[in-house]
């Protein structure tokens, strides 16, 4: 059975009255039949395509406070040493996600631990793999500790789609690997910060998995 995040319910409902008012109203006003079905046809794949966008697939994590596990769905399209000007204000090892429109949006936690820092950030909505998008676009911040492997932070960077990220991280709260830690609706990136000397488990181009492959680690 498929699942859908919580976060689409809302708009999936809308779209199916969306969806059967304008199939009775091409049914009825439009007496071209083949117009009518191409109609439905545009319909149907825009139902599709927004239950896609916001299914929820199950996925089972080996907990493991040694490793860093993909946050998101998608395409590895940053590893590099950098400046995190935000929270650490010193050099990180940058591992950037790209999601598109057609990728699980769900973001999960890399790792179990403290949430030690978490902020929204307003913004504008520059194309999600846009080199200053991760300091200009809509994002969220969030840092999160744990004995073995220290800090890391996760930014969650909005898209020129996406207009809404929900981050469910609260400072102080005890969070679990793998566990839904928000959604981004709607084509993102998310970016995670790691310390200098952590192996990378992906290369450039690597197509991840959220909240099951391994990214990072000791």
């Amino acid at each position: 059975m498929i699942k859908f995040h919580k976060e689409g319910y809302k708009i999936i409902v809308i779209t199916f009255i969306i969806a059967i008012a304008g199939i009775l109203l091409a049914e009825n006003f439009i007496d071209i039949n083949w117009l009518v079905k191409a109609i439905q046809v545009i319909i149907l794949g825009f139902v599709i395509i927004v239950l896609q966008f916001f299914r929820n697939p199950k996925r089972v994590t080996n907990l493991d406070d040694n490793v860093i596990i993909a946050p998101v769905d998608g395409k590895v399209v940053v590893i590099e040493e950098v400046e995190e000007p935000e929270y650490f204000k010193d050099k990180r090892l940058q591992v950037s996600i790209f999601m598109s429109p057609i990728n699980v949006h769900v973001t999960r936690y890399a790792m179990s631990g403290i949430v030690k820092y978490s902020k929204y950030h307003p913004g504008k909505y520059l194309v999600a793999w846009h080199p200053k998008a991760s300091t200009e676009n809509e994002r969220t911040t969030v840092v999160i500790e744990n004995k073995t492997i220290g800090e890391i932070l996760y930014r969650q960077i909005a898209g020129a789609l996406a207009k809404r990220i929900v981050n469910y991280a609260k400072e102080g709260d005890k969070v679990v690997q793998g566990t839904d830690a928000g959604f981004i609706k709607f084509g993102s990136r998310v970016d995670v910060y790691l310390p200098l000397g952590t192996k990378v488990n992906v290369k450039l181009g690597d197509k991840v998995k959220g909240g099951v492959q391994v990214i990072a680690g000791k």
